[in-house]
């Protein structure tokens, strides 16, 4: 029996390659002239040491012998899976890389409908034979300038081997005789910081499926819940603080998410510090967009869960807001809305005044988009109420740029909208609307003044240095 499956080289792919750190430079960082766009390439790092092909001796189908045979039988399967093939070598070993994904067929099918299949002697067979196929350093990227945003990702060329693998271990966690109290002998910490490295795959298709499993394993395995917390929250810490490159952000916040919302009242302090200290200053990194709406769900979910964070949320967001990125602007905004859509009339009175401070500053954005969609709040029905409630406080914030826009801004559209604004300010409060039209108007009229003693200062400056001979006439 061969197996190139060797403990050194699993050992690897806990150290792996990141490209170096790179200073941040908020959203208008691109190069000037951009990389032709990559084409989507295969790489893998499945190899194996013998120079010679591989030989897999032929087993019987399962089916095709008595049911006390397929143990053993299933055990033999499970180590001829075991080897690895070259897949970089499209020519070599045909024959047996279809015999093994026959094999992984005939696999996933039996541990998906056999009964009695899972015994104890199965458990560390299982465990080895995933481990060797998955647990491998992953390709570096075909270029150092790989931007997930806009080049093609490298697939895993040992794809038809590698998808039925991931199949065939769901199935194992999701076959109703799985025992954890035993499987956690093989399936431990260890095994879990391995399968987190695997999400900077660039190969997508593998991240869906690694969401799956660790969902699975975090489900089943109650001892294992806060290390992959914790190994999640430093991926997170590294990838804003050092690397700002991993591919599985999107991914790790969906299964976090899940977490999240089955969290017990009242909330740990490990969560609030994880949702002020990790989750907020996720919303700095350039690729933010890859992952933003995973994000927002997270933060949401958290406000759910504990109405009291919304503040500390809120001043984080302020803290972070991009000074010279529109496109972010305009993701942080539609943030704020679904965080505005679940805030309770308690929580909103505390933010008020920083909040529509900083969409102030948005509605006199030059960039049409994010004024826009500033604007768009006041088309829900929800958010609406709470500023009607609080007029007296937000009113006053607003009017000076609405006003100045609505007779000012470039874009006919946003025009309509502020027009549409003010009407509703005016309608909720007209008192208020109407004392601070006239401050306004006099402010305008006072400054008009003020510019106008300084050219006639100005002119009389002038005239007074001719008469002196100093300015030539």
């Amino acid at each position: 029996m061969i197996c190139v499956c060797e403990r050194d080289l699993r050992d690897m792919s806990s150290a792996p390659t990141t490209p170096p750190s790179v200073d941040k430079v908020d959203g208008f960082s691109r190069k000037s002239v951009r990389k032709a766009r990559q084409k989507r390439s295969q790489s893998s790092s499945q190899f194996r040491s013998q120079g010679k092909p591989i030989e897999l001796t032929p087993l019987p189908l399962l089916k095709d012998v008595p049911t006390l045979e397929q143990p053993e039988l299933f055990l033999k399967k499970l180590q001829q899976c075991g080897v690895i093939f070259d897949f970089m070598d499209t020519l070599s070993d045909l024959k047996m890389k279809e015999y093994k994904r026959s094999t992984l067929n005939e696999l996933v099918d039996y541990v998906a409908i056999s009964r009695g299949c899972l015994t104890e002697q199965t458990y560390p067979e299982a465990v080895r034979m995933v481990s060797c196929n998955i647990f491998r350093t992953l390709p570096p990227s075909d270029s150092n300038e790989f931007d997930p945003e806009e080049d093609e990702p490298t697939l895993e060329a040992s794809w038809p081997h590698l998808q039925l693998i991931y199949e065939f271990f769901i199935r194992f966690l999701e076959s109703q005789e799985f025992q954890p109290s035993i499987a956690k002998k093989y399936i431990d910490q260890k095994f879990v910081l391995q399968l987190l490295e695997l999400f900077d795959s660039e190969d997508p298709r593998e991240r869906d499926y690694l969401k799956t499993v660790l969902h699975r394993i975090y489900g089943k395995f109650l001892g294992l819940r806060a290390f992959i917390r914790k190994q999640i929250n430093n991926i997170f810490l590294r990838f804003v603080y050092e690397t700002e490159h991993f591919n599985g952000v999107a991914e790790l916040l969906e299964i976090l998410g899940s977490i999240i919302n089955g969290f017990a009242l009242p909330l740990k302090a490990e969560h609030k510090q994880f949702l002020v200290k990790v989750l907020i200053p996720l919303h700095t990194v350039r690729s933010l967009s890859l992952f933003h709406a995973q994000l927002a769900y997270c933060i949401v979910q958290f406000l759910e869960k504990d109405p009291t964070l919304t503040e500390p949320v809120i001043r984080g967001l302020m803290k972070f807001w991009p000074k010279t990125c529109s496109q972010k602007e305009v993701m942080f905004l539609g943030e704020l809305e679904e965080i505005l859509d679940v805030i309770e009339p308690s929580q909103f009175v505390k933010i008020q005044e920083p909040l529509f401070k900083q969409i102030s500053k948005c509605v006199s954005s030059p960039h049409f988009q994010v004024a826009e969609r500033a604007l768009y709040y006041w088309n829900n029905e929800y958010i609406m109420s709470l500023i009607e409630e609080n007029s007296n406080v937000v009113l006053p914030i607003m009017f000076a740029s609405l006003y100045r826009i609505s007779k000012e801004h470039w874009n006919p559209a946003i025009v309509a909208l502020v027009y549409n604004v003010l009407k509703a300010f005016m309608e909720m409060n007209s008192t208020l609307f109407d004392e601070l039209t006239a401050t306004y108007n006099e402010k305008k009229k006072e400054k008009e003044r003020e510019e106008l003693w300084k050219k006639l200062e100005d002119l009389e400056l002038k005239r007074g240095l001719r008469s002196d001979g100093i300015i030539p006439t």
